[in-house]
C-alpha cells in the first residue's frame, strides 16, 4: 500500500541500516557466469583447438606483403642526423608534401619513433633467470596494489613507489650479473599524465576553495537528488558526458569529492553503487573521442592514417551507446538495493523508473530534502543564490578558456597548469585585497577578548609587534595537491615499464592470438582478440599495450585501431588497476574518509558489466563501422575507401622486382667470380 505524503515522516537522522551481507552466489554468481560464457563464445566461434579459424585471404597476404615491402624501403632511405635530433621523438605531419619526401618519409620518421621510443625491443638481452626474477616481482607488487588491505597498511602509493624504486636497484644488479639490460627508468615514466594530474588537482583545489556557492558548489548541486537512482543516473550521465567532451581522469579527479558529499549528506549506508557509477561511465564515455583517454590521444597520434575527430566519434557512437545502456542496466539490477530503498524487486524497481510510483521510504527521502532546502534558504534570507559573483564568472571564464583549448588541440597539459596558475593568482589576491582579515584575538574561559601583553626592551622602551606575514599559497593550497597519487603513477610506470623490457606481454600476445594474429580484426577472430587486450590492459596497463600492437602491426587499419581504442578502454572497468580513473576515485574517496572502493568490492560487479558491454560494443562495432578496412597511405584503398584490388599487382610487382634484383646479384656475383678466375689463370700463365 503506497502512502500519501503527508503521512510519511520525514527522514530519521540516523544513518540508513546496512544492507545485508550478499552470498558468495549472489556476489560472485554474475561474474563467474560472464567469465564462462565468453570462454564458452570463443571456443564455439574459433574451436577447442582453433581449428575454425579461417585462413589469411589473397587480399590480407598482399596487405602484409605490401607492408613488409614499405619497412624494407623506409630502412633503407638515407637520414639526416641533423633534422632527427631536432625533431625528437614527434613524428611530425601526416601529410608531406613530395619536397618533404611524401608518404615515404612520414612512414620513416613513424618507423623511426616506433622503435626506437614508443616500443624498444631489449628482450633479447635477457637471461631467462632474468625475464623471469623481474615478471615475478612484477606480479607481486601487482597483487600488492590491487589488495593493499591484505598487507602491512602501507597504501597503495607506498607500494608502487617502493616497488618502483626496487625495479631500479634489482634491474641493475640483474645488468651487473650479466642477466639483463640496462634500465632507463627516466625513459619509462611518462611525463604527461603527471603533469595533467598535477594542473587538474590545482585547478580542481582553486574551483573548490575559492568562494562558497561558486562554481563548484554549483557543479555539487546539479547532481544533487534525494531520490537514490536519480543521482546515480545524474552521476552517470555527467560522468559519461564529460568524458567524451574533456578526459575521463579529470572528470573523475573533479568529481570524486562530490560524490562522497552527497553520499555523507544522504548518510548512505554503501557509496559503492555511486562510485562506480562514477568510475565505469567515465571510462565508457571517453571511448566516444579520440581526446577522451590516454590511450585514444596515443592511438590518434601513432595510427598510420588520418582520422578526424567527427570520423572517430560517428565510429563510436553506436558501441559506446550500447556499452553505457549494458553498465547502466547492470548498475541499477546489481544495485538495486541501495539504489532503491524499500523495493520489493526488479519489476517494481521498473515501476519506480518508468511509472512513477514511490516506495515510503523514498517518499521519506524526498520530504526530509524539501525540508532542508526550506532550511538552507531560512539561513540566507536576502542573498540571491542564483546570481554569480565576480569571482564565480572569473571561474567561469577559466573553465570556459581552458574547454575551449583542449578542443582547439592545445597540450593539454600545459593548459590545465596554465588553468591552475590563473585561479592561484586570482585568489591570491582576493584573499589580500577582498577577504576579511582573519581575527585573531584570544579569548579567555568567558568569551572576554584577552589583551596583547606589552613587551619592552632593556632600556624600557615598548617593542612595537610586528605585522604578520600573510599566509601565502605554498603554505595553504599548494600542500592540498595529492601528491601521493602522482608517487603512486610514478611507480607503477617504473613497474610496467621493466616488466615490458622482458617482452612476456609481447610473447603472450603472439602466443595466445595464434593464428589470428595476422586477423585480428576480422570475425570471429576479434572477438578472441578483444579479450587478449583485455587481459593485456589490466595486467600490463592499457598505454603500453597500445604502444606494443602500434610497433608489432605499424600498418594497422582505421578500423583495427577503433577495436584496439574500444576494447583498451571499456576493459578499464575489468578491475581496479585496469584504469587510471579507477584509481583516482579510490584515492581521492580514501582522502575524504570513503575507503569502501576496494578491488574485492569492485570485480564482482566490473567483471560481468565490462564483458557483456564489451562483447555486446564489439558485435556492434563489428556489424557497423565507417573506419576503412584498408590503408589509404598503403596504397590499398580506392577513392571511396575500400580496399583497391590493384594492390595485389603492387604486391607482386614488388616481389618480382625483388626477384628480378636477386637473379641480377647473382649474374654479377657469377661474371665477377667467372673474372677473377680468369686473371688468376693469365697470372699463372705469366
Amino acid at each position: 500500500m503506497m502512502l500519501s505524503d503527508a503521512e510519511i515522516p520525514a527522514m530519521p537522522e540516523k544513518p540508513l541500516a546496512t544492507p545485508q551481507k550478499r552470498s558468495f552466489y549472489r556476489k560472485w554468481g554474475p561474474a563467474i557466469l560472464a567469465v564462462l560464457g565468453v570462454m564458452a563464445l570463443n571456443v564455439a566461434l574459433l574451436g577447442p583447438s582453433g581449428q575454425n579459424i579461417p585462413a589469411m585471404t589473397n587480399q590480407q597476404m598482399d596487405v602484409r606483403n605490401l607492408g613488409e615491402a614499405r619497412t624494407k624501403a623506409v630502412r633503407e632511405m638515407d637520414v639526416d642526423i641533423k633534422a632527427e635530433r631536432k625533431r625528437g621523438n614527434r613524428i611530425g605531419s601526416r601529410n608531406l608534401s613530395e619536397a618533404e619526401g611524401g608518404v615515404m618519409e612520414y612512414t620513416r620518421r613513424r618507423h623511426r619513433v616506433l622503435g626506437d621510443y614508443t616500443h624498444e625491443d631489449v628482450s633479447g638481452d635477457f637471461s631467462t633467470f632474468g625475464k623471469w626474477s623481474v615478471a615475478v616481482i612484477y606480479f607481486a607488487f601487482w597483487v600488492f596494489l590491487m589488495f593493499p588491505n591484505w598487507f602491512l597498511p602501507i597504501g597503495r602509493p607506498g607500494i608502487a613507489l617502493g616497488g618502483g624504486l626496487m625495479m631500479v636497484v634489482y634491474r641493475y644488479f640483474l645488468n651487473v650479473a650479466g642477466h639483463g639490460p640496462e634500465f632507463y627508468a627516466e625513459r619509462v615514466i611518462i611525463m604527461e599524465p603527471l603533469f595533467l594530474l598535477f594542473g587538474l588537482m590545482l585547478t580542481t583545489i582553486y574551483l573548490e576553495k575559492m568562494e562558497r556557492g561558486g562554481l563548484f558548489d554549483r557543479l555539487r548541486n546539479s547532481l544533487d537528488d534525494p531520490v537514490n537512482w536519480k543521482r546515480a543516473l545524474k552521476i552517470m550521465t555527467m560522468s559519461t558526458i564529460g568524458s567524451a567532451a574533456v578526459m575521463n581522469d579529470s572528470v573523475v579527479l573533479i568529481f570524486s569529492g562530490v560524490v562522497v558529499d552527497l553520499c555523507v549528506k544522504y548518510k548512505v549506508a554503501n557509496s559503492m553503487p555511486y562510485l562506480v557509477s562514477l568510475s565505469s561511465t567515465s571510462n565508457i564515455g571517453s571511448a566516444f573521442t579520440m581526446t577522451g583517454n590516454p590511450q585514444n590521444i596515443l592511438i590518434a597520434s601513432l595510427m598510420y592514417d588520418d582520422i578526424s575527430w567527427a570520423g572517430f566519434a560517428s565510429n563510436m557512437f553506436l558501441p559506446v551507446l550500447v556499452a553505457t545502456f549494458v553498465n547502466s542496466g547492470m548498475m541499477f539490477i546489481y544495485y538495486g538495493t541501495e539504489l532503491f530503498p524499500g523495493s520489493s524487486g526488479f519489476v517494481q524497481n521498473l515501476g519506480i523508473m518508468f511509472g512513477g510510483s514511490k516506495t515510503p521510504e523514498i517518499i521519506a527521502l524526498e520530504n526530509a530534502h524539501q525540508s532542508q532546502l526550506a532550511a538552507s534558504q531560512g539561513d540566507y534570507p536576502g542573498e540571491d543564490q542564483t546570481r554569480l559573483t565576480k569571482w564565480s564568472i572569473i571561474q567561469v571564464l577559466v573553465a570556459t578558456i581552458f574547454l575551449t583549448c583542449f578542443a582547439l588541440g592545445y597540450d593539454v597539459c600545459v593548459v590545465s597548469i596554465c588553468a591552475g596558475c590563473i585561479l592561484m593568482v586570482v585568489n591570491a589576491y582576493k584573499h589580500q585585497y577582498y577577504d576579511p582579515p582573519v581575527d585573531r584575538t584570544q579569548y579567555d574561559a568567558e568569551g572576554n577578548p584577552i589583551r596583547i601583553k606589552k613587551v619592552y626592551d632593556m632600556d624600557g622602551n615598548e617593542i612595537e609587534q610586528e605585522e604578520e606575514e600573510l599566509i601565502t599559497e605554498s603554505e595553504t593550497t599548494l600542500t592540498e595537491v595529492d601528491y601521493g597519487l602522482l608517487l603512486l603513477f610514478i611507480g607503477q610506470f617504473l613497474l610496467i615499464g621493466s616488466f615490458d623490457d622482458t617482452g612476456l606481454p609481447q610473447a603472450f600476445f603472439a602466443f595466445t592470438m595464434g593464428d589470428c594474429a595476422d586477423i585480428m580484426t576480422s570475425v570471429p577472430c576479434v572477438y578472441w582478440f578483444v579479450m587478449i587486450v583485455t587481459i593485456l590492459s589490466n595486467v600490463a596497463s592499457n598505454v603500453p599495450v597500445v604502444q606494443m600492437l602500434a610497433a608489432t602491426f605499424p600498418y594497422a587499419t582505421p578500423y583495427d585501431w577503433m577495436q584496439v581504442s574500444f576494447a583498451a578502454t571499456i576493459a578499464g572497468n575489468l578491475t581496479m588497476l585496469g584504469s587510471a580513473a579507477n584509481m583516482i576515485v579510490a584515492f581521492q574517496a580514501a582522502k575524504v574518509g570513503d575507503r569502501s572502493f576496494t578491488s574485492e568490492r569492485h570485480a564482482p560487479f566490473g567483471i560481468p558489466s565490462t564483458l557483456i558491454a564489451l562483447y555486446a560494443g564489439t558485435f556492434v562495432l563489428t556489424m557497423i563501422h565507417f573506419a576503412p578496412e584498408c590503408s589509404e597511405k598503403l596504397g590499398t584503398c580506392d577513392a571511396d575507401g575500400n580496399y583497391y584490388q590493384a594492390a595485389e599487382e603492387a604486391a607482386a610487382d614488388y616481389y618480382q622486382a625483388g626477384y628480378d634484383d636477386a637473379a641480377a646479384q647473382y649474374d654479377d656475383a657469377y661474371y665477377e667470380q667467372e673474372e677473377a678466375g680468369d686473371d688468376a689463370v693469365d697470372d699463372g700463365n705469366r
